[in-house]
């Protein structure tokens, strides 16, 4: 029997078609997506500083910096795989961006054990590096390992999110995240308000959201007939498509991780001042995380049109994509900046109302959030950079101003001012410098050239299965399609909007 790999189910094609509508309709499904995401992680702080006080809100206010530092290496080394991906895809060799889905499922297997053992066993070890302050440590320890027993789940998730992205398929990652909110806040509900158990059972209520969401992504990649189709004997580690992932995405990887050092560095030196520092500190980083989601909707949206395209060999096209993006992301970034600053007071109440976090949360808002425009210009070329295979660049920037700078300004300032609004302050400060040095790479390098090396044009040329005559009924072939769709400026692949939305 003869089985087809269709090329057009569940994938958005953006090598043609405007790119201004095509990255806009990429980015809103992803931008909602986000929401939830943001609204799952967001209902845990919520809960548990309204129904078990400031010193259970503290403690996982903690855990954040934390649990991003050790996740966000693998996490995004895995996410290198979207821009092998979506370059192949936008080449048109189908038969690597396979290799390439099962290498990155195959490597979020083993990331997402390994980040298990090490969160579970090293917790107080971490946490009093952290000068995690004694009053929380216990309920600290208890919500960081119920929350890394998910780790495989939060891995293995981000691992099939980017794939679909890669492919252009931003939808049904949204549909899979409202799900697993909306249960994440039922079970936020339940386990604390309802049976009134510890600050442990959020991170429960989170881990089994995580499994789900991871669930339904699985039943739609393992469903057979794609060039996505995940077939389990078929995970392994393909050592060209491994070569790659790494080279792509470790810079990024490591540049998570530095990010994450460095605020790890920042929550240590915050929690000297006590549970109140610690839970404004908290409370703040879920405002900045909702809005800054537009910024990174758009910066994921960018990063998979350049692939697309100069995989395609569309310089000129990708170019006109990443302008269109950076410009979106700053301005947008700006407006919701200039919101929270006269709402700030407001939003930390609804985390915790105690006077001396609203005050603090209020003035690290008032610090940071009218420079929301420089932060979103150094991600949004950052994601310029990664799209086009330069995941080096962000890396080095990060890793000398993020870190480096931004930890030596910390100590500095504690050393001779030791007052909070100065640590607040390191934020504004990295982030002008980082995007000086950004702004000049966009514009006085070649980085629309990344990909030249890797496609040469045979590699441009679809990818066939020779077969002799004799076996074309008894092996599997792929089929590309090579009709243009009727609709919508070629955005869409042929046969995407007949595919049913349930999926």
């Amino acid at each position: 029997m003869i089985t087809q790999t269709h090329v057009n189910s569940g994938v958005m094609n953006m090598t043609k078609g405007n790119p201004y509508k095509l990255m806009v309709k990429f980015a809103l499904p992803i931008l909602l997506s986000q929401i939830f995401q943001q609204l799952y992680n967001t209902a845990d702080t919520f809960i548990v500083g309204r129904f078990l006080g400031t010193s259970a809100l503290a403690a996982v206010a903690s855990s954040g910096p934390l649990i991003f530092l050790l996740c966000s290496f693998f996490i995004g080394t895995a996410q290198g795989a979207g821009i092998v991906i979506a370059k192949y895809f936008g080449a048109k060799e189908y038969d690597k961006v396979s290799r390439a889905i099962h290498t990155n499922v195959a490597f979020g297997l083993c990331a997402g054990a390994l980040l298990t053992v090490i969160g579970m066993t090293l917790t107080p070890f971490f946490l009093e590096w952290m000068n995690t302050s004694e009053s929380i440590l216990p309920q600290a320890i208890e919500y960081f390992r119920f929350y890394f027993a998910g780790s495989l789940a939060m891995v293995l998730y981000n691992v099939c999110s980017s794939t679909m992205n890669a492919l252009g398929d931003s939808k049904r990652p949204l549909i899979f995240l409202i799900i697993s909110s909306v249960l994440n806040v039922c079970l936020d509900i339940i386990f604390i308000r309802v049976c009134h158990f510890g600050v442990w059972s959020a991170a429960v209520a989170t881990v089994i959201s995580q499994f789900t969401s991871l669930l339904l992504c699985l039943l739609h990649l393992c469903k057979k007939g794609n060039i996505y189709t995940i077939t389990f004997k078929k995970i392994h580690f393909y050592k060209d498509m491994l070569k790659e992932i790494l080279k792509y995405g470790l810079p990024g990887g490591i540049q998570n991780s530095v990010i994450g050092f460095a605020n790890v560095i920042v929550q240590s030196q915050i929690n000297v001042f006590g549970a109140f520092a610690t839970a404004a500190y908290g409370s703040y980083a879920k405002i900045e995380g909702f809005a800054f989601l537009p910024i990174n909707c758009f910066c994921m949206a960018i990063t998979t049109f350049v692939s697309q395209n100069l995989g395609a060999k569309e310089k000129k096209r990708a170019r006109t994509g990443a302008r269109f993006g950076v410009l979106a992301s700053v301005i947008l970034a700006e407006l919701i900046g200039i919101a929270i600053y006269f709402s700030a007071p407001y939003l930390i109440q609804l985390f915790d109302s105690t006077p001396e976090v609203v005050a603090n949360g209020t003035m690290q808002a008032h610090i940071c959030s009218l420079f929301f425009g420089l932060l979103a210009l150094s991600h949004a070329i950052a994601a310029v950079c990664r799209g086009a295979g330069k995941a080096f660049v962000p890396m080095a920037v990060m890793l000398s101003v993020w870190c480096v700078f931004r930890i030596c300004y910390i100590i500095t300032v504690m050393h001779f001012l030791h007052q909070l609004q100065y640590i607040f302050w390191a934020y504004p400060i990295t982030w002008g410098i980082s995007s000086i040095i950004y702004v000049l790479y966009y514009f006085l390098s070649k980085w629309q050239d990344g990909f030249d090396k890797d496609l040469t044009p045979e590699k441009l040329q679809t990818t066939e299965l020779s077969i002799a005559p004799e076996q074309t009924a008894e092996v599997s072939q792929i089929t590309v399609s090579t009709e243009e769709p009727a609709t919508e400026e070629n955005e869409l692949l042929p046969g995407l909007e007949k595919e049913p939305n349930n999926e």
